[in-house]
């Protein structure tokens, strides 16, 4: 399995200018923030479930923009309806990345459904994904990285990393009116 940190830094390294990143509540944003600092990040704090449907319409009004949704298996499994209005919307610059331990990292570590027969690329493909993977090394994550910067097709990727507890590492605008301005500039410019 791949470690989240390493993996959430590898995709966005050297990033192009029209990538912008969207994370899902807890894990998924302490990783984002501690892939560095950018104005072109948002992330959830506090509202779990809200960030597969954020990125989505981010996708729709900035369709010249690629964007990239980190989120985790807890928060994806709490709506799966969203991978069905995703699929059927279609946006084409949008890749939804799982970020898969396998557990409630934030609440005690509890094992999701992933842990057990619940495969997420399945789920993603049955509700109309075309795109899919699941990655679990080095090369699929190489493979991932060209496919997010390609700037086309819709994409869902499960990413299977390790369970580890890391240091918090909060976004440099945790207020959430100062995130969503400071976000809002960045991609207005």
């Amino acid at each position: 399995m791949l470690q989240r940190r390493p993996t959430v830094k590898f995709l966005l390294e050297d990033r192009p200018q029209n990538l912008l990143a969207v994370s899902g509540l807890g894990s998924s944003t302490w990783d984002l923030s501690a892939a560095g600092d950018n104005a072109r990040n948002f992330g959830f704090i506090g509202a779990m479930g809200q960030a597969a449907p954020f990125a989505l319409g981010l996708a729709i009004a900035q369709p010249t923009r690629r964007v990239a949704l980190f989120t985790g298996d807890g928060e994806i499994l709490m709506s799966l309806g969203i991978l069905a209005t995703i699929a059927n919307i279609g946006p084409e610059n949008l890749c939804v990345m799982v970020l898969d331990n396998e557990s409630y990292s934030e609440t005690g570590g509890q094992p999701t459904a992933t842990a057990g027969p619940t495969d997420l690329e399945l789920i993603a493909k049955g509700a109309g994904f075309t795109n899919t993977s699941t990655v679990r090394d080095d090369s699929e994550l190489a493979a991932l990285r060209e496919s997010l910067r390609a700037a086309s097709g819709l994409h869902f990727a499960n990413i299977k990393i390790a369970t580890e507890e890391l240091p918090l590492v909060f976004p440099n605008s945790f207020d959430g009116v100062t995130a969503i301005n400071r976000f809002r500039d960045a991609i207005s410019a």
